[in-house]
Formats: structure tokens, C-alpha cells, sequence
């Protein structure tokens, strides 16, 4: 057995021993079970479809007059939506050939937190039954709204192995999502990252070892609840061991059950004995635990977990005994949108076991399709009874028969406060990993008179949802040595380019290169070009100080070997940019340790230690 074999095993056992029975929701009070009771007998069949609907909004400004506030009206007043979900923001762009900075047709943005509130606000009043109100908040609230504090995602998390700070990140994102006037945190996600090759989960899961990423959920669980706000665990029964981006097509886990028993199911057996409220599907097929396929799809395909009675009723709701929400995934992802019409696709999600059918490509469709199935018999009216009563339980839960609204003049109060900050920055800084350093190159040992040369390596010129990369590490290097030639590097910069950077580095007393390789939906792209690679390799065998930091995908370093120096970050924002240089400048102490293995480098748990210089030697 391999020592990352033995490592998964031992931590499987482990998990598998500690695991207690999965713990009820707690009980409403009698005023709050009243409300629940007296509301659930009043609705009448369509009303109940309604609540099994969350539909979506952009946090960008909309005028009262305008279609997609028409839209909204028409989902709250006259299909009578269950729940309301928050994006950030989609900038529209042009799909053209030859202008890789369009991307695909759009880009995502981050939206603006008052506007955000104040239309929750506007549909919580316009609703007749309180709206559950629901959001990514994967980085904390600031990572999809503007002026929030921005969190380290999960990967760093469990590089930090600490699962107090885990608990404080919890609680902050909670703490500013209920300012906002959301309930229900589509986090944490609880799937063990074992597949290097994975586009989509990656740095958003705690790791690849099962115990540790039981652990971390738990306690974030406990920071989320206690700030007052429901968690969710995702993406059931687990998404980390695939190679395939969901949103554009449908993956196969081809696992048998026993290896399901041991390593996937774990850590939602964890986050549900924790008291998650909340669990989300996956549009992942598992043939171990259901062999069907989709009835009604444009050609035969395997039966997605979203989709799969045996999956969602028989182990998540029977086997594993799980009485909270079950929420689909986005059913506009391609694996779903792309096979099923939505009609369909929101009755088979329902069918499934399905409480809340989450952003359809057409809500309206998609409560004719449930509508339509329990008319035909294939969905009992006894089933969407319990699955509106609850949707109306969790309402209560979070006091929203009492209070729907919140305060607008208090966001500023409650949103990016310094002591929310220092949880992102302690994060940030215990998250940071030296896997390799040849030399003792860190702290970087040049005097402050030392010419620099900046490389900033970024994967493709597109989509950077949370500002130009570098923004801040670059200034923040030049605080510390003054003398920095910045250069970017994408994968398409030229021959000729490269040679002048090779040129550069000759000329200079030490190198430090940024390399950012991001993981972001639709993308299905987690690697460095070939010349990008080139490049690095070949200042490798400079004799000057070389430090590469990794931002992002930290299996990136697999394809760095032979470079001396590689600092992992497990993210990509203001914040860790700003804490890896004050770690290269000996200002704070490097810790982190590998929540993951490296293949062919280094196990789960690796990680070198570097102490703060001493003032002295600054």
C-alpha cells in the first residue's frame, strides 16, 4: 500500500468509528410550529408546489419598472415561490474568436450588497409566505458581493488544520449573510477532493483526507449556525473524485459502494451529526447506488444523484436518516439543462426526494412539470405536503414568521468589520504551505536594494471575477524592495516576449513569479500552457534566489518540479496575495500543511516550517 493509500484508509477508519447516528433538526417552539401547521393548512396544492421552487436574482440595480423585476413579481406573487437564491452579478460579453479577454459570452462580477438586501427586502414584502432565502457564500459573503469580507475557500481551511478558525469563518459568513437577510449557506462543501484531475471542486473542498475534511465540516458547521444561518452540505453523495465540470456535462462515479461507505460518505454522515439543516445534490450518476437511467432524456443517460430516488430517498433520506432540506443543484447546469427540459427535470428532482428544486432555466415550466406529475400519479400529494412543511419548518427556524426584513443602515456595520478581516487574515496566513524550498530561499534573503524581476503567470486572460491577478501582490513586493521589473505571462504571450523575459532574469539579483491557475465553473481549464511551463523551468538553473507561489490550483506545483522554491496559497484574492508576500518577507511565520497529496512529490500532511525573521535581518 502506497503512503497516501494508507493515510485515506487510516483516516476512513477513523471517521467511520466516531461517526454517531445523524441528530434530528431540533424542535420548533410551540408559537413557531403553530405558525407552520396553520400556514401548511391554508395552501392549496399549487401553493405547496410553489414552495418546492427557488428561483434567482442578480445583486445589480434594477429598476421597479423593468422585466426583471416583472419577472421576480410574477414568480413571488403568482407562483409563489418558495425561496429566493443571490448571485453576485453577469457581465454580458460578445462570444468572439480571437479575443480571449470576452471569454464565453459572459463574466461573472460581484454585485453590491445593498442591493442585494433591498430587494430581498422588496419580494419578503410582496411574498404572501416568507421567502427562504439562500446564497454561495463558499468564500463568505464577500465572495460573490462587493465590500463583504472575502474568507479563505475550504482547501485553505484544511491546509491551516486548525478547526477553530474553520468555526470563525463559519460564523463570519453567517454573521454578514443575515445582515443581508439570507438564511440558508449553500456551504460547506463537504466532498473529499481525491481526483488531482478535479475542474470544478479542488481548492472549494477541505482535502482529500477524509477525516480532516469530516473535521473542518464540522466545525464550520458549528461557526455557521451559531452566527445564525442554516448550512448546507454539498455535493451529496460527493463530487470530489471526478474530471468532469458538471456544469458542462454529466460526470459517472463508477465506484463500488463499499468505496462509497469509506471515503465519500463520511463527511455528510459528519455534517448531518453536526446539525447541518441542509443538504445539495449532485448531478453526478453513481451506477453502485443507482443503476438507472433518465427516463424522458434526449438519448440514454445514467440517472444523476439529482435525479435518483434510490439516492436522495432511499440512502439520504432512509439510510442515513437525514429529515432536513434536500436542495438540488443548479438545475441550469449543462449536465441537467442540456439532457432534461425543465418541466421534467424539476418533476424527476421532486420525485427523487427532491424539497427544493434550485435555479430551473424556467421556473414557470418547471412548476407545470411537478404540477403535471402529480396529476399523473408519479408524485404523491402526500409528498409535496412534507416537503412544503419543510420548507415552511426551516422558515420558522430562522424566526422569518416573525421578521422577514432587515435593517438597510446596519449593513455597513455588520459587513467587512476588522475583527471579520482578521479572520480572513489569520486564515489566509496560517493556509500558506512551503512544500519545496532548495537553498532556504524563504524568506527571501536580498537586501532591499536588489533588482527584482515579478513574473506574473496567469493561466488564460479572461474571467477574473475579483480584479486584475497581481494587484495587490505586486505593490505590496515593491514596499519591500523597491527595484521590481513586473512582467505578465499568459498563454499567449510570444516567442519573442519570452526570450525578453529570459533576457530579464539575467539581468536581475532574484526572481519571484506569481503562477495563478484558477478553478471556475464552465471553464473545465486548470493548466499552465506549455511555453508558461517552459519558461519557469528554464530560469530554474539561474543561480539567484527563485520562489514561485502558487495561487489556486495547488496541483499545479505536479507540473513545477524542477522549479527550487514553491509556496502553495490554495486561493486567489487581495487578501492571500497580500499575506504571501509578508511570508516571503519574513514577517510572518509559514505553517500550512498539505490537506491534500502532490503526485509523484510530496503525502497529505507535508509542509515546511519557516519562523519570522528577526528585525534584525529585515
Amino acid at each position: 500500500m502506497t503512503l497516501r493509500a494508507a493515510l485515506v484508509a487510516s483516516a476512513c477508519i477513523v471517521v467511520l468509528t466516531e461517526i454517531v447516528p445523524a441528530q434530528s433538526q431540533p424542535p420548533l417552539d410551540k408559537a413557531a410550529a403553530r405558525w407552520v401547521d396553520q400556514t401548511l393548512r391554508k395552501m392549496t396544492l399549487d401553493e405547496k408546489i410553489g414552495q418546492l421552487l427557488v428561483t434567482t436574482f442578480d445583486a445589480t440595480f434594477a429598476s421597479a419598472d423593468s422585466d426583471v423585476s416583472d419577472r421576480l413579481r410574477h414568480l413571488v406573487r403568482d407562483v409563489k415561490v418558495g425561496g429566493m437564491h443571490v448571485f453576485g452579478a453577469t457581465e454580458p460579453l460578445p462570444a468572439l474568436m480571437l479575443n480571449p479577454t470576452y471569454g464565453n459570452g459572459s463574466a461573472s462580477r460581484k454585485g453590491d450588497p445593498y442591493v442585494a438586501a433591498a430587494t430581498l427586502n422588496r419580494l419578503q414584502r410582496e411574498a404572501e409566505t416568507p421567502l427562504l432565502t439562500t446564497a454561495d457564500f463558499e468564500g463568505g459573503v464577500g465572495y460573490i458581493l462587493n465590500g463583504a469580507t472575502r474568507l479563505p475557500r475550504a482547501m485553505a481551511i484544511g491546509a491551516a488544520h486548525d478547526p477553530e478558525l474553520a468555526y470563525r469563518a463559519g460564523k463570519v459568513s453567517a454573521e454578514e449573510g443575515r445582515a443581508l437577510g439570507v438564511v440558508v449557506d449553500f456551504y460547506p462543501i463537504v466532498d473529499v477532493n481525491n481526483n488531482p484531475r478535479n475542474p470544478i471542486i479542488n481548492v472549494r473542498s477541505f482535502g482529500e483526507d477524509v477525516r480532516l475534511v469530516s473535521e473542518m465540516a464540522r466545525a464550520y458547521i458549528r461557526g455557521v449556525h451559531d452566527g445564525g444561518m442554516i448550512a448546507t452540505a454539498k455535493h451529496f453523495p460527493g463530487h470530489g473524485d471526478t474530471a468532469t465540470d458538471t456544469h458542462i456535462g454529466l460526470a459517472v462515479i463508477e465506484h463500488p459502494r463499499s468505496h462509497l461507505d469509506q471515503v465519500e460518505l463520511p463527511p455528510f454522515r459528519a455534517a448531518i451529526d453536526a446539525g447541518a439543516g441542509a443538504v445539495m445534490s449532485s448531478h453526478i450518476a453513481l451506477p453502485a447506488l443507482d443503476p438507472g437511467t433518465i427516463p424522458g432524456a434526449a438519448e440514454p443517460l445514467r440517472a444523476p444523484a439529482t435525479l435518483s430516488r434510490p439516492i436522495l430517498t432511499g440512502l439520504l433520506r432512509e439510510e442515513m436518516k437525514f429529515d432536513g432540506l434536500i436542495y438540488t443543484d443548479s438545475m441550469s447546469m449543462f449536465a441537467i439543462s442540456h439532457n432534461v427540459p425543465p418541466d421534467r427535470a424539476a418533476a424527476l428532482a421532486v420525485k427523487a426526494g427532491a424539497d427544493q428544486v434550485l435555479h430551473s432555466p424556467d421556473d414557470d415550466a418547471a412548476f407545470r412539470g411537478i404540477r403535471a406529475a402529480v396529476a399523473a400519479g408519479e408524485i404523491s400529494e402526500a409528498q409535496i405536503t412534507r416537503s412544503a412543511e419543510r420548507v415552511l419548518q426551516a422558515k420558522a427556524r430562522m424566526g422569518l414568521h416573525l421578521t422577514r426584513g432587515v435593517d438597510l443602515a446596519a449593513i455597513d456595520e455588520k459587513l467587512g468589520t476588522r475583527a471579520h478581516r482578521q479572520v480572513a487574515t489569520d486564515l489566509s496566513a496560517r493556509a500558506l504551505t512551503l512544500v519545496k524550498d532548495e537553498g532556504t530561499q524563504v524568506p527571501l534573503a536580498v537586501p532591499k536594494t536588489a533588482s527584482i524581476l515579478y513574473l506574473s503567470v496567469i493561466d488564460y486572460a479572461s474571467g477574473w471575477r475579483e480584479g486584475a491577478p497581481s494587484r495587490t501582490f505586486l505593490p505590496e513586493l515593491k514596499r519591500r524592495w523597491p527595484n521590481v521589473t513586473a512582467v505578465e505571462v499568459s498563454d499567449r504571450t510570444s516567442t519573442d516576449d519570452l526570450d525578453m523575459i529570459r533576457a530579464l532574469a539575467r539581468r536581475s539579483d532574484a526572481i519571484v513569479a506569481s503562477v495563478f491557475v484558477r478553478i471556475a465553473s464552465y471553464s473545465g481549464r486548470m493548466d499552465l500552457s506549455t511555453s508558461q511551463v517552459s519558461l519557469l523551468e528554464g530560469l530554474a538553473g539561474a543561480s539567484k534566489p527563485y520562489v514561485a507561489v502558487v495561487f489556486g490550483n495547488p496541483y499545479t506545483a505536479t507540473f513545477l518540479q524542477k522549479l527550487p522554491t514553491l509556496l502553495l496559497t490554495y486561493e486567489a484574492f487581495d487578501g492571500i496575495e497580500a499575506a504571501a508576500v509578508s511570508a516571503l518577507a519574513g514577517e510572518t511565520p509559514i505553517g500550512g500543511r498539505l490537506p491534500i497529496s502532490l503526485p509523484g512529490m510530496f503525502p497529505i500532511g507535508h509542509g515546511l516550517e519557516r519562523a519570522v525573521k528577526s528585525t534584525a535581518a529585515r
